[in-house]
């Protein structure tokens, strides 16, 4: 088991090194803050390939593979996220968070009630906070609604 951390761990460097490379083609705006537009992705790709580093270094020797039932939650829980990205344009803001959300507020805590108010509740938080507090231009709903 060895190898395959090893070699998971290589082709996360190199997937870094490429982030990292295409972060530093970011052009500058003229007015940007001091750090600029690149800082961010450039960090972000930088601790993916110490991650990536450190597996090399030193792998597990013993990894612990999740069982079926932790696979399927993944595969819902990604299916669920890239319907989310392709829902989000077409349908607005508040209901697909709020089908994702309680999507994956079940998979948490497997209750039906708490999960939709939570799903509920987030989407209409986030929408708050991303359309008045941070003043970013969120549709609510499909722009033909109203």
């Amino acid at each position: 088991m060895l190898a395959s951390d090893r070699i998971f761990g290589a082709v996360v460097v190199l997937g870094a090194l490429g982030y990292v490379a295409t972060a530093a083609q970011i052009p500058a705006p003229f007015f940007s803050d001091p750090l600029g537009t690149r800082a961010f992705p450039m960090i972000v790709g930088s601790c993916a390939a110490l991650c990536g580093a450190m597996m090399v270094w030193r792998p597990d020797a013993e990894p612990e593979w999740p069982g079926l039932a932790s696979l399927g939650a993944l595969l819902v829980a990604t299916i669920a996220l890239v319907g989310y990205a392709y829902a989000l344009k077409p349908m607005g803001f508040l209901l697909p968070t709020a089908v994702v959300s309680a999507i994956l507020s079940y998979q948490i805590a497997p209750r039906v009630v708490p999960a939709i108010l939570a799903g509920l509740g987030l989407s209409v938080g986030l929408f708050v906070l991303f359309r008045f507090v941070l003043g970013l231009s969120l549709f609510g709903f499909p722009r033909g609604w109203f």
